[in-house]
């Protein structure tokens, strides 16, 4: 936890720490701008939305570039999995994560600038969009998040989902990785789906078309939707600015890492 906390407060690595040392200096020049600083103003940018060049240089963040360039270097190199990582951990560690069962979902996200992972959504009459799809556990902890266009089907991200779900240590015995049961509403309402679920040791709770809505699952379903509205609470996830999708999955990413270790702070911290 030290190190999930060290990486948030955005002090310097710790010897098995999550960000990566910076190679030798090259040439003479500028002094490099310190790890705390540029994660503020990704922070910064994460939170408010602002562009990149408009990042005020009064606060010390270093430049605009700078911070773009450290956020591609850090998800990169696996930071926020990392990080996601030692996270659920703790989590287990207390055992406060509901593994008995997970809920998923996905929300739509207008796109500014077309690039991969972006395409003409039915819910916004074909505009450029994106999907943010996300699987939680039955606190609204978030478990694995991944990043489509907005024509994607939400049932082609379950095996996605469900494949980089991690292996939560912890506790003792070996890391538990799947759910007892998972919850969907009717847009995942396949029989093959439903197969591979229970083929996985998974057992599908999965709402049926044709039924009227509040009659099944939103009592249980809530938990999603709840961390979905978190995510775009964060102004730059509300709409997708970024043409390259990779850095839309490194704001993505550290999104959640924020979100986990709120819940970290809440449950896990002695009375």
């Amino acid at each position: 936890m030290d190190q999930a906390d060290t990486v948030l407060r955005g002090g310097h690595r710790e010897p098995d720490g999550a960000l990566p040392q910076p190679g030798p200096k090259k040439a003479e020049g500028r002094p490099r701008v310190p790890d705390q600083q540029a994660l503020c103003g990704i922070l910064f940018v994460l939170h408010t939305g602002i562009q990149w060049e408009y990042l005020p240089q009064e606060l010390g963040f270093g430049s605009g570039m700078t911070c773009w360039r450290r956020l591609a270097a850090w998800n990169e190199a696996g930071v926020w999995d990392r990080l996601h990582q030692l996270l659920l951990n703790e989590l287990r560690s207390k055992n406060q994560l509901d593994r008995d069962r997970a809920v998923i979902d996905s929300s739509h996200v207008r796109a500014a600038p077309t690039g991969p992972k972006s395409g003409p959504s039915p819910a916004a009459r074909a505009r450029p969009g994106s999907k943010h799809h996300l699987i939680v556990d039955g606190q609204s902890i978030p478990l694995a998040v991944s990043l489509t266009g907005g024509n994607r089907n939400d049932v082609t991200q379950l095996e996605p989902l469900l494949d980089t779900m991690p292996a939560i240590a912890g506790q003792v015995g070996r890391p538990r990785r799947r759910p007892d049961a998972l919850l969907a509403d009717r847009g995942y309402d396949h029989d093959k789906y439903r197969r591979l679920l229970w083929q996985r040791g998974i057992r599908p709770v999965i709402a049926k078309r044709g039924e009227p809505h509040g009659t099944g699952l939103g009592v249980f379903r809530y938990v999603v939707e709840r961390t979905i509205a978190w995510l775009h609470g964060f102004r730059r996830l509300r709409i997708r600015r970024e043409r390259r999708d990779d850095i839309h999955e490194a704001f993505l990413g550290l999104a959640v890492c924020l979100l986990t270790h709120r819940h970290v702070q809440r449950l896990c911290q002695d009375p």
